[in-house]
């Protein structure tokens, strides 16, 4: 089991002139203090124009002033968005390349389609093509990086000529893949591309059992073709997080935050109607929690009435927003249970909402000094597991890959003179 913890970079209103300057640099002295006490993975998301939700549109930046200040934990990126109107591959590749190489190849890369209309539009990538997108940016990404060389690419949605991309990252052939899935559609497609599955659904052990098992037999079977040079046979669960000795204190602390993660989340992706430079997305939330549920102690439903299957899902979500909130042993339990289901990494999300800094570094070192150590003692063994029951699916999964065959020796590119 590994643990990591994700940055949005949510900021509700109202702000002063250093809210966003303050935000950054307590991220970073959390992700400090995350590496010192023995934390795996610190990942950035990358969102647009998402105003309260996501401050956090230059992921590679904030990376790399966190390898600056760290000296083990994996920075990694959950996700870029891959369509080539966001994000050129080529651009994706050198900045890969490079924080790979300043953090000591400590990167992983993790990348989607993106979903919210304000993203999409903005950059005007087509809903309905998105997915093609990002797949075919992906497998450029990866050619770039690994392929000396690069042998050129004409695709349907990005055209990239014959070069050799400098700088090559550290980790060879490329960082570790992962994919943003929301979805068991989508962790199925991670599983057949041979790429780790970021689940941003706040699942339970139970459910996440179901998705597991669905992802390995995947990775198992010849239905895994991978699309980089490797294969990141990894499943990951996101879930908000802050652990205090006493339960109400660590619900004091943590449980607004959560709350808020999800009414701005349904805002963005969902219900709200958004006016950019004016909407107050956290005032919208203190006038409309109570009548979305999202308040300490929700009133029981009726048992007696029949609800739309939104709804159920809508009062799941809320019911699961507690789960990582609470005490040592109540969150030492939960974990045991994720790491039975065949979960390999609990990323927690500390900064949403008006979390305090304070409490979140408190709260870190609690986890360190009372939960962590279980799991790291029995990690080896794990591992060690997991290898021997994949190294023949693996390597099978690894003859697989597409080998490219294009001779581009002669290949010359003149120089135009423009006076």
């Amino acid at each position: 089991m590994r643990f990591g913890l994700i940055y949005h970079h949510q900021l509700p209103r109202p702000w002063a002139e250093d809210s966003e300057e303050r935000m950054f640099n307590e991220s970073l002295e959390q992700i400090e203090l995350a590496d010192k006490l023995g934390f795996d993975y610190a990942w950035a998301t990358e969102h647009h124009f998402l105003e309260e939700y996501s401050h956090s549109s230059a992921p590679e930046v904030f990376l790399a002033a966190a390898a600056a200040r760290t000296k083990n934990i994996r920075l990694a990126h959950g996700i870029v968005s891959l369509p080539s109107g966001v994000n050129h591959p080529a651009r994706v590749a050198e900045r890969l390349a490079t924080l790979d190489l300043i953090s000591g190849g400590r990167v992983d890369f993790g990348s989607g389609a993106g979903s919210s209309q304000l993203e999409l539009g903005a950059f005007d990538v087509a809903r309905d093509t998105k997915k093609e997108e990002w797949e075919e940016s992906l497998e450029v990404v990866t050619r770039l990086l690994s392929e000396t060389p690069f042998t050129g690419h004409e695709g349907k949605f990005v055209s990239v000529p014959p070069r050799n991309l400098l700088p090559k990252p550290k980790q060879k052939a490329h960082p570790p893949l992962w994919m943003a899935c929301s979805a068991r559609t989508t962790i199925e497609t991670a599983a057949r591309h041979g790429i780790g599955a970021l689940s941003f659904s706040f699942v339970s052990p139970e459910e996440a059992k179901e998705w597991v098992d669905t992802y390995y037999n995947i990775i198992e079977s010849d239905e895994c073709v991978p699309i980089g040079k490797t294969v990141n046979p990894n499943f990951s669960v996101v879930l908000p997080f802050m652990c205090h000795q006493d339960e109400d204190t660590a619900l004091d602390r943590g449980l607004d935050g959560a709350h808020f993660f999800s009414y701005s989340l349904m805002h963005y992706y969902i219900t709200g109607q958004h006016k950019p430079g004016t909407t107050d997305v956290w005032q919208a939330f203190q006038d409309n929690r109570e009548a979305v549920g999202l308040v300490r102690n929700p009133p029981p439903v009726d048992d007696n009435v029949e609800l739309a299957p939104e709804v159920k899902g809508m009062l799941a979500q809320i019911t699961s927003l507690r789960r990582g909130i609470g005490t040592p042993e109540q969150i030492t339990d939960l974990i045991r249970r994720y790491e039975e289901a065949g979960v390999d990494q609990i990323i927690f999300s500390v900064q949403i909402g008006k979390n305090e800094h304070e409490h979140i570094k408190e709260s870190l070192e609690l986890f360190a000094a009372t939960v962590l150590p279980e799991f790291a003692e029995r990690r080896d063994e794990v591992d060690a597991a997991k290898r021997d029951r994949l190294e023949v699916a693996v390597k099978e999964a690894l003859t697989r890959v597409k080998t490219n065959t294009t001779d581009v020796s002669d290949y010359v590119i003149s120089p135009e003179l423009a006076l």
